[in-house]
């Protein structure tokens, strides 16, 4: 398949892990850290896209320790700004257009029902264009099965003796 047939849904990355907005940088970091991801998707709780946190989003917002990094909100580093998105099928050339139009370096795929399907780095375009993407015929519905939203699981807090 050549690069100009190819679409978003062909290069996307499927299998995801999100976060809400009310989660603290603090995780988010530590998801990414993890994961050894540089992209967060920041979803509601229908898998609706608020918007998509960078490794560099958190670095220009960290100030303080872990404990002012626990209690802030990743909502407030998305800073309102504009989430592009494409649909499945969009063309590759389309993708980019909307990568360079935002000045991102990522862009998430939603599906008709207006949820996260997947999301295209500009590593998945150069990967595509060198002849390096695999494209795997799916189904419309497989995507959805791949995205994880973590909970944080943390350990009761001591009680006070009063």
């Amino acid at each position: 398949m050549t690069v100009e047939a190819m679409t978003a849904a062909d290069v996307m990355s499927r299998v995801l892990v999100t976060v809400k907005p009310d989660e603290s940088p603090l995780m988010a970091w530590e998801l990414m850290r993890r994961g050894s991801m540089h992209h967060l998707p920041v979803v509601d709780s229908g898998f609706h896209i608020i918007g998509v946190l960078t490794r560099e989003d958190i670095a220009a917002h960290w100030s303080g320790g872990p404990a002012e990094q626990s209690s802030a909100q990743v909502r407030q580093l998305l800073g309102g700004r504009r989430c592009p998105h494409v649909p499945p099928d969009e063309p590759l050339p389309g993708v980019a257009a909307a990568m360079l139009e935002s000045e991102v370096d990522v862009v998430p795929v939603i599906g008709a029902s207006g949820m996260l399907k997947g999301i295209v780095t500009v590593t998945d375009l150069l990967a595509a264009v060198a002849g390096r993407r695999t494209v795997v015929a799916q189904d419309a519905d497989s995507s959805s099965a791949g995205l994880f939203r973590l909970e944080p699981v943390l350990p009761p807090k001591p009680s006070r003796a009063d």
